[in-house]
Formats: C-alpha cells, structure tokens, sequence
C-alpha cells in the first residue's frame, strides 16, 4: 500500500491545511491499493502564493540556467524510469511493457525537446525600429489526467519551466502515483522553492479553485469535454489563458487504394493499446463498403490478439481504470447491440476467467452508422466501430459531422492521396499511414476538442505573452 499524504509546495513537502484521505483503487483488483491526501482551496493559496514568489526569480534566470536545470530533471527521470513504470501499473493498470517502455519513457523526451527547443528560441523579433518580446505568462495551472499521466503531465510543464514560467499541478486524484514520483524527480533538482507545486484532488475542490484563483494567470486542462467547458467557465471571470486538450472520436479513413492488412492491423492495435483509454485512439474506421467483409475478418484476428490479464504478469492488455468506466463501456456495447451495429467480436460482460477487476472484453462492431450513439460518443474502451462507405466523399463527410477533432487517421499507397484527403479532416492530428507520435509537432484539437496546441516549439507560445515595444531599434 503506497501512502502520499503531503504536497509539494514552495520546496518543501507539506500537509494539506484540512487534513482529508482518498483511498486509490488497483483497477486489475478492484481493491485499494494506495491512499493520498486531497486538498482544499488553502492549499491551493499557498501554492499560488509560492509559486507567484517564485516567479520574479525564475522568469528572469538565463537560458543557460533553465536548459541545466531540464536537462537534470530528465536526467533524474531516467533514473526513476523503474519506479515510475510500477506506479502507472499500479494505478492505472497499464501492463508493464506499456507503463515503463512507453509511458513513463515519455517523461525524459519532453524534459530534454524542451531543453533543446530552448537552446536556440527566439524570444525577440526585430520588425523595422520595432519589437516583439515573449515574455513568460507567469503562474500556470495544470489539471492532467489517469490515462497517460506521465505524457501530460510532462507535456506541460516541460515547455512551462523552460521559458519561465511557474508551475502548479493537480495530477488525477483517480491515478496519483505517478505525480507523486513526478514532484520527488523535481524536488531532487535544486529548482528555486516555489517553482514547481504540486498537490493532490478532485476536479470538482481544486481544479475549481485554481480554474477560478485570480493568482494564475494560465490554466491548462487534458480530459473531457464536460471537464473543458466547467474549467473554462470557472476561468471566465479572472480572463486568465485557457488551454484545452479535451476528448475525441478520431475517424480511421482506410481508402480504396490503401494497404488493407497494414491499415486494420494499426488501426486496430491503435484502439486496444492502453485498453482503449487514449483521446486520439482511431475509434471509427471508414472502409470501403465492397471491402467491409475483409476488413472485418482481419479486424477480428488482431483485435483477439489483445488478451485482456494481469498487467503484473505480462498481459498484453490490462483493465480500464475504474468501476464508473466499466459500466460506461458496458452500457455503450449495449446501446450498439440495441442500434442494430453487428458484433465482430468482444461483446458485453468481462473476459472469462477474470473475475475481479475492471476487464473490459476487446470489442469490434460492424455496420455502424454514423447516427448511432457509440460512433459519436467517446467510448474510451477497447471498442472499434467499423463504417462502410460508398464514395470518398462520404468517408470524408462523416468525421466532419462530428462535434470532435481532435485526431485522425488516412491510408492510402498514393500518399499524395492520403494528404488531400487529410486536408479536409478537421480535426488537429492526422496520421497518415501508421505514422508514430512526434512530440517535435503540435498537439491539439479543433471543434469540441479543445484549443491550443503542445508538443515542440509551438507548446512554447501557450505559456508566453507577446510584447510589443515601438522604437525599440535604432531609426534607419
């Protein structure tokens, strides 16, 4: 049982000022594994008082003071690699080969692209006799979430800390490990005090509080929609920058000229990986009505190579996070079954033989069509929705009716045709072919799926204000 009963504030680790538990359940067992400290809006007050102390002193370090220290802090990361593996296993039920090689192993690589964006960033830019200075925002404040803790956590406050700003954190009370061993990384790192906070709670106590706090001038939230619209609403009466990353239904376009075994293949194993439990997971694959069986057929032997188990024990699939999400899942599969859409394979109920916990069976449904629930609502299970369609430009048309745009997916052996198409998704992420992450390019969504972008260089400007100064250079 791992107990985190203090919060990371102003450098030092202290109790919440209203001293009050949460019990973290193993979503492989069903049963508490953990327990941690959730605040109040007092110990959000005193991180927002650390971190705007903090902020004078760290906005005007140099640059080579700030590279040294993300570059430490990647280097501490590595170090804990183990450890923080474990504790996503833990909390959130990634099997192993999952939580260390690729979750926790996206922690090091924002530290050290942050780090090296900042090597060379351009902070002034000379327009005639005039400038335009980027100066750090200040105080910002980040909600992340359970579903890939380190990623986002890291997403944001690696660009944040690199061009100046301060930092408080609220991980997911849901899977708080990770933060946890995220703020001991920091805290090794001879930061100056205030810098970085972190601290433990629910969305509904802290998120609201530092969403609404007028000693942030930044907040930035991943999660749902739902989550979105409440922090921007909170938000609204400070008119402090919000940045949202929020959820999505990414359309799959497998054209008529694409390499059929490499699009179902990826585009299956990109809904089942982390058990569906991904915002850009390509949910909706659009094929051509004539090819419908053969997709299906293949979808089918990739999808039932995913074997839902232990995460402890190798399993290439381990549960979703909680109880509430189970039965989301379950009531979804239903809703599918009830609309007519035919099961491929999966279906209600959990994978024989296991008995305890929250495992959800891998689900694939044909005939799907874009009126029904589950191919516009966020599953965030192992469920793919397979849709035929009759011409290119309904295949482009469907994604487009939808409120999301977050992600999207296009394969074609003509990539010039993959790009056309691609083109006219809007949507903020498109994958062409199974082409991998790149956190060198930005991140983010259109419509319902939020605004702003991470990643590279271009997460830099979320976190900095534009200045201009007129006469700033010598008259020609």
């Amino acid at each position: 049982m791992r107990e985190h009963l203090k919060f990371y504030i102003g450098g030092h680790w202290v109790s919440p000022a209203a001293p009050r538990t949460l019990d973290v359940i193993d979503p492989a067992s069903g049963r508490p594994n953990g327990r941690v400290s959730v605040g109040g809006a007092a110990d959000v007050d005193a991180a927002v008082t650390a971190a705007r102390a903090a902020f004078p002193v760290w906005a005007t370090t140099s640059r080579e003071q700030r590279v040294a220290a993300l570059e430490r802090i990647a280097d501490e990361f590595e170090r804990r690699l183990d450890d923080m593996g474990v504790a996503i296993r833990e909390e959130m039920g990634a099997p192993q080969w999952l939580a260390r090689d690729t979750q926790a192993a996206l922690g090091p690589r924002h530290f050290r692209s942050a780090a090296n964006i900042l090597k060379t960033y351009a902070f002034e830019e000379i327009k005639g006799a005039n400038a335009v200075l980027k100066e750090p925002i200040g105080v910002c404040g980040f909600i992340t979430p359970w579903n890939w803790p380190v990623h986002q956590m890291c997403a944001k406050t690696a660009p944040a800390l690199a061009v100046g700003c301060t930092v408080i954190l609220k991980p997911s009370e849901v899977a708080p490990f990770s933060g946890q061993i995220l703020a001991e990384i920091i805290a090794a790192c001879d930061l100056p005090p205030g810098v970085f906070n972190m601290i433990f709670g629910e969305g509904p106590v802290v998120g609201r509080a530092m969403a609404s706090h007028p000693g942030i001038d930044m907040i930035s939230i991943t999660g749902s929609t739902r989550a979105g619209i409440e922090v921007a609403r909170n938000a609204a009466a400070t008119v402090k920058r919000v940045h949202q990353e929020l959820g999505g239904k990414s359309p799959n376009i497998v054209l008529d000229d694409a390499d059929l075994k490499a699009a179902v293949t990826g585009g299956v194993n990109g809904v089942m990986m982390n058990s569906g439990q991904s915002c850009r997971a390509p949910t909706r694959m659009l094929v051509p009505r004539a090819r419908l069986d053969e997709v299906c057929a293949s979808a089918k032997e990739v999808a039932e190579s995913w074997t839902p188990g232990d995460p402890a024990a190798g399993s290439r699939m381990g549960p979703v996070i909680s109880e509430a999400a189970w039965h989301k899942v379950q009531r979804l599969i239903k809703a599918g079954l009830d609309a007519g859409a035919t099961l491929v394979t999966g279906g209600l109920g959990k994978p024989e033989g296991l008995t305890e916990g929250y495992y959800c069976k891998p689900t694939v449904f044909r005939d799907v069509t874009n009126d029904m629930e589950i191919a516009r609502e966020e599953i965030f299970g192992p469920v793919l929705c397979i849709l035929a369609y009759d011409d290119e430009e309904k295949a482009i048309a469907i994604p487009n009716e939808t409120e999301s745009g977050l992600g999207g997916y296009v394969h074609s052996t003509n990539l010039e045709h993959a790009r056309k198409v691609a083109a006219r998704i809007r949507a903020g992420y498109i994958s062409l072919n199974n082409a991998g992450l790149d956190i060198s390019v930005p991140f983010g969504g259109y419509k319902h799926s939020g605004n702003g972008r991470e990643f590279g260089e271009h997460a830099f400007g979320e976190f900095l204000e534009l200045k201009s100064v007129l006469g700033f250079a010598p008259a020609t």
